[in-house]
């Protein structure tokens, strides 16, 4: 039998969702929808508000998000065709944020060892550099990090964005540190 390894403290920090955007996804969304609330009655909704794991009962919402796009408007890039929007769960208030030193968000406890993810890398004016496709495996932490380390180990690479292969779903963004 394996043991699983414990969550470390990240080298390369996830981003959660902006507080500014996230207010303005609560009333409408990137797709231009408004926003609708809801009670989980399960949990386990990935929450790139405070990047962990809705329990049951909370209030969240799913709602379209373009995160490229609004990397991009902050450093006055348009990233053409590499241009996205895709849905994400967010709480459907204020949450805070995420807890310090949580290692990689859903990396932990909710991916099995065989949870897919790809890193995409973006360049300074938001386009496609490539890309790796990863396996959790054993320890996701470990893995996520080399993904990540060996992103920013070329110059070009600016950004990295992290997605779940089984939906396509952005997870989180890390910067160049």
């Amino acid at each position: 039998m394996t043991t699983r390894s414990a969550p470390r403290p990240a080298l390369h920090a996830a981003r959660p969702v902006a507080p500014e955007t996230l207010a303005g996804l609560r009333v409408r969304d990137d797709a231009g929808r408004p926003c609708r609330p809801y009670e989980d009655p399960e949990g386990g909704a990935p929450l790139r508000c405070c990047l962990r794991r809705s329990r049951p009962g909370e209030r969240i919402a799913l709602v379209s998000y373009a995160p490229l796009r609004r990397w991009a408007a902050e450093r006055g890039v348009d990233p053409g065709a590499y241009d996205e929007q895709g849905p994400v769960f967010i709480h459907a208030a204020d949450c805070g944020g995420p807890a310090e030193g949580s290692g990689h968000p859903f990396a932990h406890p909710f991916a099995h060892p065989g949870a897919l993810r790809t890193a995409r890398r973006y360049d300074a004016a938001g386009h496609i550099l490539g890309g790796r496709a990863l396996s959790l495996g054993e320890d996701p932490d470990a893995v996520l990090e080399q993904a990540l380390a060996e992103a920013f180990a070329d110059p070009e690479v600016a950004l990295v964005h992290v997605r779940a292969t089984e939906f396509g779903c952005f997870l989180f963004e890390v910067r160049r540190p």
